[in-house]
């Protein structure tokens, strides 16, 4: 059998602020509707219904002094140095946000020149062959990151990649808006190689879809919901309800599409990778994923969950995620030599996307 080209994982690395914020920092938040309507219940009750439905205990915030360009940089030296990756050999650099390097105070985003260049520069990479450019995807930017190395990878145009997740939402966040408590900050780093196989691993398949016509401005930037503030900044804002039943509808159905096109079953999976954004959410499509293969019953531990304690740090989440299970930080969560993994994300867009994978 002739070998092929496959694309595989042999880096991680993640920087995760030091800064820990828990629910109750909220307590003296004001909180406004949409509309601008002072919201009437208390906050304990506000943040407990908050943590029902979310799963989130508490969030990381940057330092004052980083921004998110540093945090891929922090995640970027984690990873070359556990895999003793010499930076010069890396062919891509692909980094992925939604914000740009926001200041502390400043909510103004900096995205120029491009925060892959900057992550270059930090990481002091001389290589002028080392192309370095940015992803802006919404939260699947990090696994759109992913895919598209992999095409360089199989083409034979690279043997090195380096996809970095990283944002600092803390600061485009809305303080009058309860979707606020939601957001963190992080950064996720991996390193992708081509090598060579005569039997499939690595990236095994992967699947893409943007849903525009309808569905583009769930997640959009916009005024405070605090109709008194006087600053021109905008701040993301989303419409949850409608994002949740887009995700349930859409995201268990590309995961399937995805699995037959690895030609991998359902029950060959070790562990599904979701985007850590809600965890009522992430059970839900979990749940809609064995529904459609006629499957009942969920194995233990097969979807670690990570949000409880670092929140939604966006496209960071998932590169974040890898490097706590490949470093074994996690309890009850290991990969091993022959598992399939499954990975899925959704978020601005509205996109979502999909890879499996097989541990070599």
């Amino acid at each position: 059998m002739k070998k092929k080209r496959y694309s595989i994982i042999t880096g991680t690395g993640s920087h995760l602020p030091d800064q820990r914020v828990k629910n109750e920092s909220f307590l003296n938040h004001i909180f406004y509707t949409p509309e601008g309507e002072k919201i009437p219940q208390n906050n304990g009750e506000i943040i407990s219904k908050f943590k029902e439905i979310t799963g989130i205990q508490e969030r990381r915030y940057a330092d004052k002094k980083h921004v998110a360009s540093d945090l891929a940089k922090f995640a970027a030296e984690d990873a070359l140095e556990s895999s003793k990756t010499d930076k010069e050999s890396l062919d891509y650099i692909i980094v992925t946000h939604n914000f740009g390097d926001v200041e502390d105070g400043n909510r103004w985003s900096d995205i120029l020149p491009s925060l892959a260049s900057r992550v270059k520069q930090k990481l002091g990479i001389k290589n002028p062959r080392t192309v370095a450019y940015d992803i802006i995807f919404g939260c699947p930017g990090w696994l759109q990151g992913i895919i598209q190395a992999d095409y360089y990878l199989k083409s034979g145009d690279a043997k090195k990649v380096l996809v970095i997740g990283t944002e600092t939402l803390s600061r485009v966040s809305d303080p009058h808006d309860r979707d606020s408590m939601i957001y963190s900050d992080g950064a996720g780093a991996t390193i992708i190689e081509s090598i060579k196989s005569k039997k499939p691993v690595g990236i095994l398949s992967h699947s893409t879809r943007s849903d525009t016509l309808e569905m583009a401005n769930l997640l959009r930037m916009g005024k405070s919901n605090n109709k008194a503030y006087k600053g021109a900044e905008l701040f993301v804002k989303m419409d949850g309800r409608k994002l949740y039943e887009y995700a349930l509808n859409t995201v268990p159905q590309l995961v399937k599409d995805t699995l037959e096109k690895a030609k991998v079953l359902l029950k060959d999976i070790s562990k599904v990778l979701i985007h850590q954004a809600n965890e009522k959410m992430d059970e839900a499509i979990l749940k809609r994923i064995f529904k459609l293969f006629g499957e009942k019953i969920i194995p233990q531990n097969i979807m670690p969950i990570i949000l409880t304690h670092f929140g939604n740090n966006s496209v960071a989440s998932l590169p974040v995620l890898i490097d706590l299970i490949f470093k074994e930080k996690l309890e009850f969560q290991r990969f091993t030599k022959g598992d399939y993994l499954a990975f899925a994300s959704v978020g601005a867009g509205m996109n979502i996307n999909s890879f499996i994978y097989k541990v070599p």
